[in-house]
């Protein structure tokens, strides 16, 4: 069995934030919590992520300057950033995907979850076994 992937969700609305861990775990996602920004950068400084999801509206700081901060960290973990007051390039952000609430379904977001997490940035695996299959020729020639 695979390992499960792991998110971070933050969203200062507390019944938000129980619904998409419920939604999450029941398919069989690992899910931390956050309710702050703070909160989100002690846990993402603590612990290896997959994917972070987060509302754009936090108290003290907003969800894109938060994800600045994550970026700093981890560049290479995918991040989605929610909003129900802007809508995607109305406002810049550094989210690899930005989706308004109230415009996409459940499923919708499972989904762009799934994709994200299973494709995360960074070096591709399918690179070493190139390498590795140069390297008997190059011993081959040396030795002749």
């Amino acid at each position: 069995m695979r390992p499960k992937k792991t998110i971070l969700c933050v969203d200062d609305n507390e019944q938000t934030l129980s619904v998409r861990k419920f939604m999450l775990e029941t398919r069989g996602y690992r899910v931390y919590t956050a309710i702050s920004g703070q909160d989100a950068i002690h846990l993402f400084s603590s612990k290896q992520f997959d994917l972070v999801l987060t509302d754009l509206g936090l108290p003290q700081m907003d969800g894109n300057a938060l994800i600045g901060h994550l970026k700093e960290i981890s560049p290479e973990v995918p991040m989605i950033l929610t909003s129900d007051t802007v809508r995607a390039g109305e406002r810049a952000h550094r989210a690899d995907a930005f989706l308004a609430k109230g415009c996409c379904s459940p499923a919708d977001l499972i989904e762009r979850i799934r994709v994200m997490s299973a494709r995360k940035r960074g070096p591709r695996k399918a690179v070493q076994p190139a390498v590795a299959h140069a390297l008997p020729d190059a011993l081959t020639a040396r030795a002749s």
